[in-house]
């Protein structure tokens, strides 16, 4: 439960490692998607519909904090994102054994999990530096 009477709760008492951030990063991935799965619970569970919206709007801002995350993750830790473009790989070929068209498979993981180059905005709008 969080502690939010003690302003103190989120400091920490060093400077953290490169280690340490890579891995409070994954700890942020996994609470971005506990939070989607959350607020995707809720709009489901509701027949409100002004709350439903509300619920999925910020569901998808939650999957926005992802990618940011999954973008500084490969930052900070390139091999991580080797394997990351190497399970891309792995799903294009499946899709390639099924028939399915490469670029559907681009449309579905994004950019930014294939290139490790270039900003988010050059990624998303074709502009890379490779």
């Amino acid at each position: 439960m969080p502690e939010l009477a003690n302003p103190f709760v989120a400091n920490v008492p060093r400077t953290m490692t490169k280690q340490e951030l890579v891995q409070a990063v994954r700890v942020e991935l996994t609470g971005e998607l506990e939070a989607q799965m959350l607020y995707e619970a809720h709009a489901a569970a509701t027949d409100d519909e002004v709350a439903r919206k509300v619920f999925l709007d910020i569901a998808d801002e939650e999957k926005e904090h992802m990618g940011e995350l999954l973008a500084l993750l490969q930052y900070l830790d390139p091999a991580e994102a080797g394997h990351l473009a190497e399970g891309v790989g792995e799903v294009e070929g499946m899709m390639a054994e099924l028939g399915i068209d490469k670029s559907v498979a681009d449309d579905l993981m994004g950019s930014s999990i294939r290139n490790d180059t270039g900003t988010q905005e050059e990624l998303e709008s074709g502009r890379n530096s490779k």
